[in-house]
């Protein structure tokens, strides 16, 4: 029997446990992740834990919906042993209707009436080949720039702190962080601190001899799982081709490994073009949404 449970009412300990036995490497569904990107989170539940379905619940004036979180890529069903593709379509049949609004990325496609979808990708590559073999099907621009940054000297430190390297962003990136409100680098930031305390995550950079910073990435590192969660360059860094170095050593590094290099993906083309030239393979994961909200309320969502 399927049960909506709010945040205050979730049995943590049993939530991560099915998590675990799920076939998912990624962080997003865990308890910890989710109550430092979406605060307040609630749930559906299946027989006692047996199934999962985690719901980032908000509300604006009054009215309860849901959305998924910046820097969150995807969520959706999760269960050890019951098929997620048809778990999900049962899940969305209890969604409690006080949700007027779901705009949520899931990772398996649904087959319910009323919600319209659509296909977003993940990009992956699988480690347990031996390194010259990955290699391999790197494309040639994709070597060649290998070969050029491994003729400079690029020495990676972990001496930086997560909110130097969400400051380097800002800075770096000032158009688009214009879209991210304050409170989502806040919770970034507690993120990679949490991340790094629990040794489930590290900071890499580069700086320049006069210790400017020109690089930085942060990693979430769990067992089997490397996931490429939050770059910054530098014009110097993209010049001198230091992010395709540093990706190749990370492969280098946990080839002939059972391990999976996650890109998260993009929508923009040459960041796909730069994830598909390692020859990453891309995977669907879905947005869907449903609106319930009357017509003028629409126009504030």
């Amino acid at each position: 029997m399927i049960v909506y449970l709010k945040s205050n009412e979730i049995d943590k300990k049993l939530w991560d446990n099915c998590i675990a036995a799920s076939q998912t490497r990624k962080p997003y569904p865990y308890s910890w992740y989710l109550d430092i990107m979406a605060p307040g989170w609630e749930a559906l539940i299946d027989d006692d834990y047996d199934s999962v379905f985690p719901v980032p619940a908000r509300s604006r004036f009054g009215i309860k919906y849901i959305a998924t979180p910046i820097f969150l890529q995807q969520l959706g069903a999760y269960s050890p042993d019951k098929s997620t593709e048809k778990s999900i379509d049962e899940f969305l049949d209890y969604m409690p209707e006080f949700y007027r609004l779901i705009d949520l990325c899931v990772g398996q496609r649904i087959s319910k009436r009323g919600y319209s979808i659509t296909e977003k990708y993940n990009y992956q590559l699988d480690l347990s080949s031996p390194y010259e073999v990955i290699r391999g099907n790197f494309n040639n621009a994709c070597k060649r720039n290998i070969e050029k940054s491994a003729r400079q000297e690029i020495l990676f430190t972990d001496d930086i702190t997560p909110r130097e390297l969400v400051g380097f962003f800002l800075e770096a990136k000032e158009k688009v962080a214009k879209g991210i409100k304050s409170r989502d680098f806040e919770r970034l930031t507690r993120l990679m601190e949490y991340c790094i305390a629990n040794n489930k995550g590290r900071i890499s950079c580069v700086r320049t001899a006069r210790k400017k910073l020109v690089f930085g990435h942060f990693l979430i590192e769990t067992p089997g799982y490397i996931n490429l969660f939050f770059g910054v360059n530098s014009p110097e860094s993209r010049k001198r081709r230091i992010n395709y170095y540093f990706i190749n050593e990370i492969i280098r590094e946990n080839a002939s490994t059972d391990t999976i290099l996650d890109f998260a993906g993009s929508s923009i083309p040459s960041i796909a073009d730069f994830i598909e030239s390692f020859g990453a393979e891309r995977y669907p994961y879905y947005r869907i949404l449903r609106i319930t909200l009357p017509w003028p309320i629409r126009l504030l969502k």
